[in-house]
């Protein structure tokens, strides 16, 4: 800080000092120095201001600055077959040399951020929305769940079907194995569904990557080239392109993460299905499949029941929800609580 003020110090000294050598004003030193001082300390004003301006700020203003200059001497060189002895004619050139340039100067310091590399190259780049790229693997077209999620409208952009997972995809429908076989011929009947969904995008993409044998490295290959996701459902190829940094959307997390969230005490209306494997126990099933066993509902099967809910158990097979049958009298208690 000392420094700085000993630096101005010395450079208000040094203008002052020129201003009192040269004279504009001859014979008048104390109107000179005055002159001197009050340009330094203008010109230490302006300093103190532009410190904290940004360089792109700055190198916006001079190039502004240095545009309409040029631009002032040619429309002043351009008039020249006007009167030059005329006071009005000589204001107006005045006026162009001093105008423009302060005109350009603060323009390009107000618009000095389009000198940031990231700006500059934006002018270059494609102005279209890009396209978001979801590369489907075989495994979640054959699941079919896709379908209804794409129907839905949360799976969005456009929706990439490589070559080499149709071929898996009817290597799959050809199996001599019953069940695999009409897994793949359900897989090509979902693709035909999704293909034929209105506002709904589908690409079957030619890219192949023939030094590569896995299908899986080649799902990750392809996304990677377009800079998109791997929707999928099978969870070893989840955590490689994770590894190899592809983002990946799956099926199985998004429903966990949409199953409903329920409280021990809380009401729900169940339709038991079938009996249970403990006595007078009753089962029935949520719409994402979870299993509800109801004690005190045996007697129920095929009919709909109020239950409240007891606990919640989380399995490795997934969530179990265990409730209790509410008959007249404990349905009015729990609705006056």
């Amino acid at each position: 800080m000392h420094g700085f003020l000993l630096v101005r110090g010395l450079f208000v000294g040094a203008v002052v000092y020129a201003a009192l050598q040269i004279q504009p004003f001859v014979g008048q030193a104390t109107l000179n120095g005055g002159i001197g001082l009050a340009v330094a300390l203008v010109i230490v004003f302006a300093e103190s201001r532009m410190r904290d301006a940004e360089v792109t700020r700055l190198l916006g203003g001079l190039l502004g600055f240095g545009v309409m200059l040029l631009v002032a001497t040619t429309l002043s060189g351009a008039l020249y077959w006007a009167n030059t002895g005329d006071t009005k004619v000589r204001f107006l050139h005045s006026l162009i040399i001093i105008v423009l340039p302060y005109l350009g100067l603060v323009f390009g310091a107000r618009r000095g951020e389009w000198l940031e590399p990231a700006r500059l190259a934006s002018l270059f780049r494609d102005a279209r929305p890009q396209k978001r790229y979801k590369v489907i693997d075989t495994s979640a077209i054959i699941d079919g769940r896709i379908a209804e999620v794409v129907e839905s409208g949360f799976l969005e952009g456009t929706l990439v079907v490589p070559q080499f997972v149709l071929k898996e995809l009817q290597f799959v429908a050809d199996s001599s194995d019953p069940l695999k076989r009409n897994r793949g011929r359900r897989g090509l009947d979902i693709l035909h569904r999704v293909q034929k969904m209105s506002g709904v995008e589908v690409v079957i993409s030619d890219v192949d990557f023939p030094q590569i044998k896995e299908v899986d490295m080649k799902l990750i290959e392809l996304a990677r080239t377009l800079v998109g996701k791997i929707v999928t459902q099978d969870l070893n190829l989840n955590k490689v392109a994770q590894v190899r940094g592809v983002e990946v959307l799956n099926l199985n997390e998004l429903t966990q993460a949409l199953k409903p969230v329920v409280l021990p005490g809380e009401m729900m209306s169940v339709f038991i299905m079938k009996e249970g494997k403990e006595f007078n126990q009753g089962v029935a099933y949520l719409d994402d499949g979870t299993m509800v066993v109801v004690d005190n509902a045996r007697s129920r099967i095929g009919r709909s029941l109020d239950v409240v809910v007891t606990s919640v158990l989380q399995t490795t097979a997934g969530r179990m929800i265990f409730g209790r049958h509410m008959d007249g009298a404990d349905a009015g208690s729990a609705s006056a609580r």
